[in-house]
């Protein structure tokens, strides 16, 4: 009996090992010609085994790819595009750069501190001063999804002025949580139509008279 760990391992796993043996046959064919069709048939076999990605743009030229990469590159047959080399898909990404300085309040995370530079830098206005109560609204959610307790807009309104060193400053008359309010209301505002209930009771009514 053979055990899996006995054989070679399989470059592709999702395409089995059957698919594997056959590119691994295909290498010891001799005719040319007669190479070049099998291996188009193991093409085409992979592209019925995930009919949902059939048509998926230049997903018959990533099987190819594929082809090549389980053949370890020994593969003499003509692809009908460009196959990437071997250094390109074993080369590795570049390093992202992780974001330097420390947050301050990790409840607001960092996405808060960028706006409120950009609040900072905007010009007066009324469109600021729309902006900096949509900062306002999203931090005291922030600071509900995180502490998950009641919080007042007075400390809203100390953390967004110590965040912004004094720039930004949100006027003790202005309501954080309008924007949640206003889309309450519109919601309750929404005329329904009437139920089913409704037309029964008035049918009953018409009948009486």
């Amino acid at each position: 009996m053979e055990y899996n760990t006995d054989r070679s391992r399989l470059v592709i796993p999702e395409y089995g090992r059957n698919v594997q043996r056959l590119i691994d046959h295909a290498k010891s064919i001799e005719e040319p010609e007669y190479r070049q069709a099998f291996v188009e048939k193991i093409v085409k076999l992979i592209t019925q085994m995930h009919p949902q990605v059939r048509n998926v743009d230049d997903y018959r030229n990533k099987v190819w790819a594929h082809v090549f990469l389980i053949a370890n590159y020994d593969l003499d047959v003509t692809a009908p595009c460009e196959i990437p080399s071997l250094e390109t898909v074993y080369k590795r990404p570049e390093r992202v750069p992780y974001p330097q300085g420390k947050v301050r309040f990790k409840h607001y995370g960092r996405n808060v501190e960028n706006m409120i530079d950009k609040a900072v830098n905007m010009e007066e206005g009324d469109k600021k001063k729309a902006f900096i109560q949509v900062v306002g609204s999203y931090m005291k959610l922030a600071y509900r999804s995180w502490n998950q307790e009641y919080v007042n807009d007075e400390i809203i309104r100390n953390d967004l002025e110590t965040l912004s060193e004094g720039k930004v400053v949100i006027p003790p008359n202005t309501d954080i949580d309008s924007l949640v309010y206003r889309r309450r209301s519109s919601n309750n505002n929404t005329r329904r139509p009437p139920s089913h209930h409704n037309n029964r009771r008035n049918n009953d009514n018409y009948r009486r008279k």
